[in-house]
């Protein structure tokens, strides 16, 4: 029996459980793809699949609604495979564990990915129901979200009649998000060759592990430390208290918009420095635990003895670890016009040695164009000023705030009729696929909402029933409405 059938609504969770069971993280979405459009078979619809994976079904308005304006329901199919370290699973190759308390659904040891398959769900159900009345809709599922955008900037929106969007990938129930962050990928390289160890030398793994992480859009305002960020800071410290230390290899992160829980790193030191070395992280811990008390509680570092292959030279090392030391991290700026909401921030979420040097990513984001454009060019000038060389990637726009939006007005409605109170309205630092539809269909009108999920992108992530079901409820209402 299939784990999620006694929950509501039922036909949400049926599909939601389908798209579970295989595989699609980011880069990873021709099964999800192929599946969404075998259900638009099934259902007798009209559907366009790309190059991409990208997905688009039309359903034409019920009997009384055919001249209704066409509302567009939008999600991404692509998920942020996240695991437990002891985790056999091959997400690219399997499909998620989903377990239920009937309060919440997750799945075991991994990310569920409800950001953002409930949401293609939800739209699944809708164009499934032959009982409710609605006006004609176009569903697009996009991919490759997660990533850059890429299946909504490739997407060709031409064909698209809608100039209503609904986007649900928001994650708190109540919400509608009417602004959001633009950003850009900053993929940088540190030119460096590894040697030989030399004679008298100690090699040691240095591991940062325990941080919480988090979304780099959503959790970026908590003040939780970034393996990545924290770890060049902690061997720049090292090396001054051990001056011959030369640098193996820093390795963190899977995913740029992810703020790195863990990262590994290889050092070699003069023999006769060992103690020094080894005190100094002891001492280094106690440093950490105590700046990030009551934020991340479970941060550690600690070192393991063992042979390194290679090191970098002491010049290549302090030149690297230096700019690494003076790259910024996390909230830059915050918003005037929403209090509490962060205006501009930067992740350095993944990191790793190569054999030309190292290598490692940075994403950034702002609601302002202008201090985006900003912070882009400080990380270009500081990884230029430390020998280094950047290329800029997957650059999106921000979505501005529309005062007057007759579609956010009719949503709040419906809202308050369901629940007896007022909808928040909202701007988020996350990056959402709204700002790239509005530049390709001009006069849209947008919202974006979704039920109640937690922490997203880790292997903690939950998704609310009863959230979902309000959720899906205000969306069917809203659309028999729409007349």
């Amino acid at each position: 029996m299939a784990v999620l059938s006694n929950l509501e609504p039922k036909a949400v969770f049926e599909y939601f459980e389908k798209l579970c069971a295989v595989p699609h993280g980011s880069g990873n979405t021709k099964i999800i793809s192929d599946l969404c459009v075998g259900f638009a078979k099934e259902l007798g619809l009209k559907w366009r699949q790309d190059e991409l994976n990208n997905v688009v079904i039309w359903k034409d308005g019920t009997p009384g609604y055919e001249d209704a304006d066409t509302v567009i329901l939008q999600g991404h199919m692509d998920m942020v495979c996240a695991k437990t370290e002891d985790c056999p699973k091959d997400m690219a190759r399997e499909g998620l564990d989903l377990a239920t308390d009937g309060e919440y659904v997750w799945a075991k040891e991994t990310s569920l990915g409800g950001d953002n398959c409930i949401a293609v769900a939800m739209a699944l159900a809708i164009l499934a129901d032959k009982t409710m009345p609605h006006p004609p809709l176009e569903a697009v599922f996009t991919v490759d979200e997660e990533t850059g955008m890429d299946g909504a900037f490739a997407l060709d929106c031409s064909d698209l009649k809608g100039r209503q969007l609904l986007n649900l990938d928001s994650e708190e129930e109540g919400v509608f998000t009417v602004s959001c962050a633009g950003g850009a990928r900053i993929d940088c390289v540190l030119p460096g060759a590894l040697k030989a160890g030399e004679s008298g030398e100690a090699g040691y793994t240095v591991i940062l592990e325990g941080l919480l992480g988090g979304h780099s859009g959503g959790e970026i305002h908590k003040g939780r430390a970034s393996a990545n960020h924290l770890m060049g800071r902690v061997l720049y410290s090292a090396m001054e208290r051990v001056p011959g230390l030369r640098l193996s290899g820093i390795r963190g992160g899977k995913f740029d918009n992810v703020i790195c829980p863990n990262a590994t790193a290889g050092v070699s030191v003069p023999a006769e420095e060992r103690e020094t070395f080894e005190t100094f992280i002891r001492e280094f811990d106690g440093v950490l635990k105590n700046e990030y008390a009551g934020v991340d509680d479970g941060i550690t570092l600690t070192c393991i003895p063992g042979l390194m292959d290679g090191a970098l030279s002491p010049e290549d090392t302090r030149r690297i670890l230096a700019t690494l030391l003076m790259l910024p991290q996390g909230v830059q700026a915050m918003n005037v016009d929403f209090p509490g909401l962060v205006q501009t921030s930067l992740n350095l979420g993944i990191i790793g040695m190569k054999t030309d040097g190292l290598h490692f990513t940075v994403s950034v984001r702002s609601c302002i164009a202008s201090q985006k454009e900003m912070v882009i060019q400080r990380v270009r000038a500081i990884v230029a000023a430390g020998g280094g060389t950047s290329s800029v990637r997957s650059s999106y726009p921000g979505w501005q705030y529309q005062r007057d939006s007759a579609l956010r007005r009719r949503l709040m409605e419906v809202y308050r009729d369901l629940t007896g109170k007022d909808a928040v309205i909202e701007a988020t630092h996350g990056g959402l696929e709204c700002g790239l539809f509005i530049e390709k269909l001009p006069g849209l009108d947008a919202v974006s909402l979704g039920p109640e999920l937690r922490e997203i992108h880790s292997p903690r992530e939950k998704l609310g029933v009863a959230s979902t079901e309000r959720v899906y409820r205000l969306v069917c209402e809203f659309l028999k409405r729409s007349r």
